[in-house]
């Protein structure tokens, strides 16, 4: 990996769900659909992590594992001057505290989590749908664009584990960055 950076961060949620929850229309509700917070997870190099509905699918694996920062969803409900929000709510995989991750597109870095370690490829923003105005709160869809986490592929086998963990970064980051929106993409050259 070059040149890193480490920086402490905590693993407080690890989401894996078989199958969709928000699809249709949202007046008809979410899917009632068996979700996990799981205390670890089996992430499998190429295919994302083991039981989520996104494991293993072609249309999916550059960006089969969502990683997401909790402080996003802090700001949103402050901005919405609402209650704290459920972070499961937002059906994000790795559920974070202390981490910015807009620097981590088109980027390698990896997660340190119990011993083990994760290496992922930062893809593209995980973008929310409009399914947050429902589940979160009016506004929360049109509040969440730019800091809805970003979509990975996992470059490497193992377990991560809810608790205390490492984020080791090719690129300098700024936890205190981690709830701001951001519409930076990655570069498509090479």
């Amino acid at each position: 990996m070059g040149e890193s950076y480490r920086y402490d961060v905590a693993i407080l949620h690890l989401l894996v769900s078989p199958s969709h929850a928000y699809f249709g229309r949202a007046r008809d509700g979410a899917a009632d659909v068996p979700t996990t917070d799981a205390d670890a997870a089996e992430v499998v190099a190429g295919k994302g992590i083991v039981g989520d509905r996104f494991f293993g699918k072609a249309a999916h694996m550059d960006a089969a594992v969502t990683l997401f920062a909790v402080e996003s969803l802090e700001a949103i409900a402050a901005e919405l001057g609402a209650e704290p929000f459920n972070p499961l709510l937002a059906r994000r995989n790795v559920v974070l505290r202390g981490a910015h991750l807009v620097p981590l597109l088109g980027q390698d870095f990896v997660l340190e989590s119990g011993g083990q370690s994760v290496a992922f490829h930062g893809g593209r923003h995980a973008q929310p749908c409009a399914w947050m105005n429902e589940m979160l709160a009016p506004g929360a869809h049109p509040a969440m664009r730019g800091r809805g986490g970003i979509r990975c592929r996992a470059l490497s086998s193992g377990l991560l584990r809810r608790g205390p963990a490492v984020l080791v970064s090719p690129v300098p980051l700024d936890p205190s960055q981690a709830g701001e929106a951001s519409l930076l993409r990655p570069s498509r050259l090479p």
